[in-house]
């Protein structure tokens, strides 16, 4: 490889983070509060759970809407609410998709939709926290905790657009909402994995 080459490529391996790391601020305080709303595009709720002690299987959520007010210098006193459509729900195996989707399972017939609406946030460190909610789910309430990171804030270099962005996890016991088909074989514990983008609203 040719000296130049070399250079070059170091110069772009050592900038290429710096200029990422440019677009979003990880300190709240720095970012614009006011109304968010959800970007589908860039977002993700996944759920997994012990399947018979052989696998981890997984699934996805895949509509939902949810709202953000977002008060950049008191994070504690942000209101978050999630609307999930069940009927939503993706595994990638059809069979087990419909199977989900009866009373065995989720009914959603029944129970078209889940929704989680925050009711405590802690702030835990600079970047993170606990979202504590309540969680609906097949007619059932429960609190539920998110341990949530913020992953940071800015403008969006292409949209233009201020967005901020979380990383977020939570462990709920399916048959505590009345979901409890195959329990112990089928694990009782499903971990939920989000990622989301939210755009501010004008």
């Amino acid at each position: 490889m040719k000296l130049g080459t070399a250079i070059l490529l170091a110069s772009l391996a050592l900038s290429a983070p710096v200029a990422a790391q440019g677009i979003a601020s990880t300190d709240p305080a720095k970012v614009e509060a006011g109304h968010y709303a959800v970007d589908k595009t860039h977002a993700k709720i996944i759920f997994s759970f012990n399947h018979f002690g052989f696998s981890t299987s997984y699934g996805f959520l895949n509509d939902f809407d949810a709202k953000l007010d977002f008060d950049a210098k008191a994070p504690a006193k942000s209101v978050l609410a999630v609307t999930v459509n069940m009927t939503g729900i993706d595994t990638t195996v059809p069979k087990l998709d419909a199977h989900l989707k009866t009373a065995d399972f989720f009914d959603v017939e029944k129970f078209p939709q889940a929704t989680f609406k925050t009711t405590a946030i802690e702030v835990t460190g600079p970047a993170t926290g606990k979202i504590t909610g309540d969680l609906t789910l097949h007619g059932v309430t429960k609190p539920v905790v998110l341990d949530t990171t913020f992953n940071g804030g800015g403008v969006n270099p292409v949209s233009k657009s201020t967005v901020v962005g979380f990383n977020a996890t939570a462990k709920l016991s399916r048959s505590e909402f009345g979901i409890g088909k195959f329990v112990p074989m089928v694990g009782d514990e499903v971990t939920l994995t989000i990622s989301s983008e939210f755009v501010r609203q004008p």
